[in-house]
């Protein structure tokens, strides 16, 4: 790969600190509640359900270009799950697509596949965690 720009953030535990090299990014981190923490802070999961679903509609726009269809009223939530597997502990994505009147349908679901066969994080994520699509 030919890199165009990396990010690096420094983390010291799931309770503590987790800060970008450009300190853009400066979290208090904290185990929520549901894992036996006090909530008072962010957590990874939380993290990367942010940036799945930035990543995600930004890379539907990029696909939607290439459709010549208009996603400008489009909204994506990442619902990042962590749980017990087999090996210890996994994460699940629902990646729920709100797509406007005009993008029902069977165009609607094409360019959601699309995206998530083009998105970087659906990329790192495919053969690795469950991804459903569900789209609204």
């Amino acid at each position: 790969m030919d890199a165009l720009y990396t990010a690096a953030a420094t983390a010291n535990g799931r309770e503590g600190r987790a800060v970008s090299s450009d300190g853009r990014i400066d979290l208090a981190l904290a185990l929520p509640p549901a894992l036996g923490g006090n909530g008072e802070g962010t957590n990874p999961e939380q993290l990367f359900a942010a940036g799945y679903a930035a990543c995600f509609a930004s890379a539907m726009s990029s696909v939607a270009r290439e459709m010549k269809v208009d996603t400008k009223d489009v909204s994506v939530t990442a619902e990042v799950s962590i749980g017990k597997d087999d090996s210890g502990f996994g994460l699940a994505v629902v990646m729920r697509v709100e797509l406007p009147e005009a993008l029902e349908g069977e165009t609607g679901r094409r360019l959601v596949e699309a995206t998530h066969a083009y998105c970087p994080y659906s990329k790192a994520t495919r053969g690795n965690i469950e991804v459903e699509l569900v789209i609204e």
